[in-house]
């Protein structure tokens, strides 16, 4: 009995260790970044000294010890217009002639055409480095910006980890002697309770009889032990309890549980819908809803928004929050220049302990909410991923209840709808749209706007998410 505290002892000491740990790393990674933010800015033009440089390579190249035109010195004075026109005109036009020379380089000079070509050539070289030195800060912004989000969610661990209370004093007795009625022994044990009072519990474990468990069926245990209904294996948790021991992570399923549904058609003509959505349980009593409108239609458009949706899964199945993997979602497809074209990106996330949704959305169309008090529609703005560099995320945030249902649409849906305002002609209509299961309202949804008669002009998206508690 005492080796068995002990053990307890040690499993707590090593989660207060692994919260400060953490709190560390969080706090390196956010230094680090912070040393290099500001340190070089990006130009969009050649700048002055680039020019200099030009002129003064072109002078050495081809000029000699000539000095009539005086091309070279009579640019460095502060306030010579000449150069400021040189690079606009190469900017604008990609080379520069002898025409846009000054009339005493014309009328001198005995090397216009060696001349004007080095100075191209010279210009086109400052030009590339600009190039690559934006690329080289594009780059290095989002390996800051990873830092930092990095850092946040290292952070949030810790203060998760730190806050979380240790119950294992008040149900280890009660837990062993449970387990052992089902030939378990149970060798370690912590048991947490977050500051939202959902509990976790780590159970090192193994059969005494020498046959198997699954874990689930030992999730079961844990249910009659608190008197609840909640209790699950983690999804990243071992699935078989053996002979052999085992450390199993359980965790509380939320109060409320989700069903979806839905329904797309492609754009006429193309073989598959330029629009992609995910549904996923990305954690313990969070579930994720997204969809990505790609530009254009067709394969093009469909890769774009499936790679879209795919990284937002993974980034929020990581541990970012949402916002912030939307940010970061921005950024790669900024990073990724011509060979990307932008996407929308709406997400909505789900939490079934509270019924929380929270909403965001980078240039996607409107969400719609149908609850007791009626039909409700989120909208954010207009700009899609991967335009503007510091694009932030719009959030919102509502409570569901019993029986709500969410609806998210591509904009392909509300442009086939008649009227000038979309938003409210859908409004309207989901107000009188049969409360069903989600599968059906979505069917019927897609359906009732194929017969408005703008159908085929876009790909068409509808999902419906409904949340219901246990």
């Amino acid at each position: 009995m005492l080796k068995r505290k002990e053990c307890h002892g040690d499993m707590a000491d090593i989660h207060v260790y692994t919260a400060k740990k953490l709190e560390g790393m969080a706090d390196s990674l956010e230094n680090l970044a912070r040393t290099f933010d500001g340190d070089g800015q990006m130009g969009r033009n050649l700048s002055r000294e680039d020019g200099l440089a030009a002129l003064q390579m072109a002078s050495a190249m081809v000029c000699g010890d000539c000095a009539k035109c005086n091309l070279y010195s009579d640019s460095q004075r502060e306030d010579s217009y000449y150069l400021y026109y040189l690079l606009r005109a190469f900017e604008q036009n990609g080379s520069v002639g002898q025409e846009d020379m000054p009339r005493l380089f014309q009328e001198t000079c005995r090397k216009q055409a060696d001349y004007v070509g080095q100075l191209n050539r010279n210009l086109g070289r400052a030009t590339m480095n600009l190039s690559w030195k934006n690329r080289f800060l594009e780059s290095r912004d989002v390996v800051i910006s990873q830092f930092r989000e990095l850092a946040a969610v290292l952070d949030e661990f810790a203060r998760q980890l730190l806050c979380a209370t240790d119950q294992t004093p008040v149900w280890e007795k009660m837990v062993r002697r449970a387990f052992a009625r089902r030939h378990m022994a149970v060798e370690q044990m912590l048991i947490l309770e977050y500051d939202n009072k959902r509990k976790e519990a780590f159970l090192t474990v193994r059969t005494t009889n020498g046959r198997c468990m699954l874990s689930k069926d030992a999730a079961q245990i844990l249910n009659q032990v608190f008197g609840t209904s909640s209790w699950m294996a983690a999804r990243d948790s071992r699935n078989i309890i053996a002979r052999n021991w085992a450390t199993v992570r359980f965790v509380e399923d939320g109060s409320y549980s989700a069903v979806y549904g839905a329904a797309r058609a492609p754009k006429t003509g193309e073989m598959v819908s330029g629009d992609n959505y995910t549904f996923c349980q990305c954690g313990p009593g969070q579930v994720v809803m997204s969809l990505s409108d790609g530009m254009g239609t067709g394969m093009q458009a469909e890769r774009e928004s499936r790679q879209v949706v795919e990284l937002a899964e993974q980034l929020i199945g990581a541990g970012y929050s949402p916002r912030s993997a939307l940010k970061l979602i921005n950024t790669v497809l900024l990073l990724a220049g011509e060979e990307q074209h932008p996407a929308t990106l709406d997400l909505c996330c789900i939490d079934l302990y509270s019924g929380v949704l929270e909403a965001m959305k980078l240039g996607a169309a409107a969400t719609f909410l149908i609850g007791d008090d009626g039909v409700e529609r989120l909208e954010a703005g207009n700009v899609p991923a991967g335009i503007v560099e510091q694009a932030e995320p719009v959030l919102l945030s509502k409570k569901l209840w019993e029986d709500s249902r969410v609806i998210m649409v591509s904009d392909g849906v509300l442009d086939a709808l008649p009227g000038e305002d979309k938003e409210e002609t859908m409004k309207e209509y989901l107000e009188n749209l049969e409360r069903k299961n989600p599968q059906d309202m979505a069917e019927e949804i897609l359906r009732l706007v194929m017969e408005t008669g703008g159908a085929g002009r876009d790909d068409m998206t509808v999902l419906v998410a409904g949340i219901w508690r246990k």
